[in-house]
């Protein structure tokens, strides 16, 4: 099970509709296997399909995560018009074996849904993910 606090994912969505109709990303970073910042971040590509963390922001954010002691905890980004499921394009890039993937489904942006997975050499398994 992960758990996410309800601040981080409030901060999750606002970023992904503000972003709206392009997707969203950003990074999430921990310590001692918890949450405890969200990164919003620059889709690079600036598409309604598809993200691309800005190379110099990631770099930017990771150099911070090491002089603060943190962990990359998940990697975050939305989908707009579809399921917040893996696509094949996010299997082939995700890069980050031991990060959490967490995708933010906008279909009803009314109600936006949020799921967790870990992709190893492209399998998908979904975490149960509780939001407190």
């Amino acid at each position: 099970m992960v758990e996410l606090d309800g601040v981080l994912f409030k901060e999750i969505v606002e970023h992904g509709l503000r972003e709206f109709p392009n997707e969203a990303c950003g990074l999430l970073a921990g310590r001692d296997g918890r949450a405890v910042r969200f990164y919003p971040m620059r889709n690079a590509d600036a598409s309604p399909v598809t993200y691309r963390l800005d190379a110099r922001e990631q770099l930017r954010v990771f150099e911070e995560l090491d002089r603060e002691g943190l962990e990359l905890f998940g990697i975050v980004h939305s989908h707009t018009h579809s399921e917040p499921y893996p696509s094949e394009t996010d299997r082939r890039q995700a890069f980050y074996p031991e990060s959490l993937y967490l995708i933010l489904g906008l279909a009803d942006r009314e109600h936006p849904v949020l799921r967790a997975f870990r992709i190893v050499e492209g399998e998908v398994t979904e975490e149960e993910l509780r939001i407190g």
